[in-house]
């Protein structure tokens, strides 16, 4: 693993390097600044730095997964925050159970007077069965509903709304106490994990670190990916998709694999997400959570991969500070956030950063002709 990290990180463009450059280093600084430095220490990290930066770091993951979607796919889905959410919820139940008494019900359902566990529920005590349904529900879900759109050959807006609607309808289900998720105010009050006490310095920064490790194992996978006959097949079904089917590719087994796939990713993000935020709701599922991802994507750069953790990172950094200073303009400048983007930055700080390098004059050893090209 550590030999494809490697070569990942020599064959990316310089911004990519440097994104890269940054997650290993946060994954060096951190763990250090919060359990070696002393509180005094203005080297000191804390430990809502630590739970600030992985939760940034769970929605580059989650960026990534869209990306791989809508940036290579062509795929612009608004479902990736119910997906995102599932798999929140799948770890939730876990941590719901794990910190209770054993055989016993979750408060909130003692509180509704239920007197007994719903059949969805079974099996939730076991962190086996948490990483299954992690992967499983947003998968399944996908597979749902991509497989009906695909093979009817529903695409573009359409989806966009389909998906849409499908993580509507699924917010307005979480909400309602009947359920059986916690209503409106979800899973809450996590204690442990597999016998870690979840508000522990020291497994914060293990839920932090391994978050940041799976993201660059999914970040060197991807790109592996993307550099094979498959991600050239995946590229093509993006931008020539008839041809694609003329030469005899099926194209609803390519764009169904590569969906659900990534609502696994998503899904995993969510997962990852619980134990260091301690809180699941259905304002996960709200359509502007799926649209901010998309504004995240856009920022850093389609299809560049290393963009879409830019974006994440900006994005959700600006969130943190206007909703502390501005709390009432959030909301404005992500709308004008995305219509910038839209008309300046088609591709993104990636693109804008390729565009400058290849503009840029290499030296005055270079003869004329080639500078020329360059530029």
């Amino acid at each position: 693993m550590n030999s494809v990290i490697l070569n990942t990180f020599q064959r990316e463009p310089l911004l990519g390097r440097l994104t890269l450059g940054f997650l290993v280093l946060l994954l060096i600084i951190v763990p250090i600044g919060n359990l070696v430095m002393p509180s005094e220490s203005l080297l000191h990290i804390s430990t809502y730095t630590v739970t600030l930066l992985g939760k940034y770091l769970c929605y580059a993951l989650l960026a990534l997964a869209l990306d791989l979607a809508w940036g290579y796919l062509g795929i612009l889905s608004l479902g990736h925050g119910a997906f995102f959410a599932l798999g929140g919820y799948a770890m939730g139940m876990y941590l719901t159970r794990a910190g209770g008494v054993p055989g016993s019900l979750p408060d909130f359902m003692v509180f509704l007077g239920w007197s007994e566990l719903p059949w969805f529920w079974s099996g939730s005590e076991y962190f086996a069965w948490a990483l299954v349904m992690m992967l499983f529900a947003p998968g399944l879900l996908a597979f749902v509903i991509g497989g009906l759109c695909f093979r009817s050959r529903v695409s573009g807006v359409y989806l966009s709304i389909i998906t849409q609607a499908m993580t509507y309808a699924l917010m307005l289900a979480f909400y309602l106490n009947e359920t059986g998720f916690g209503g409106n105010n979800g899973l809450t009050g996590f204690k442990t994990l597999l016998g870690f006490n979840l508000t522990a310095d020291a497994t914060r920064v293990a839920l932090f670190a391994i978050t940041g490790i799976v993201i660059l194992a999914v970040y060197a996978f991807l790109r592996s990916v993307m550099n094979t006959r498959l991600g050239k097949l995946i590229i093509a079904t993006r931008d020539a998709e008839m041809r694609v089917r003329f030469v005899g590719f099926r194209v609803e087994h390519i764009k169904l694999a590569v969906f659900v796939f990534s609502a696994m990713l998503a899904g995993v993000a969510g997962a990852l997400y619980v134990p260091q935020v301690g809180i699941i709701n259905p304002s996960e599922f709200a359509p502007l959570m799926s649209i901010e991802i998309i504004v995240w994507v856009a920022l850093g750069g389609r299809a560049t991969l290393y963009g879409a953790i830019i974006g994440a990172f900006a994005v959700n950094y600006a969130k943190t500070w206007l909703t502390a200073a501005l709390p009432d303009a959030w909301l404005f400048f992500l709308g004008a956030l995305f219509v910038l983007v839209t008309i300046f930055l088609k591709d993104g700080i990636a693109g804008l950063v390729a565009r400058k390098r290849a503009a840029k004059p290499e030296g005055p050893d270079q003869p004329a002709a080639a500078q020329e090209g360059a530029a």
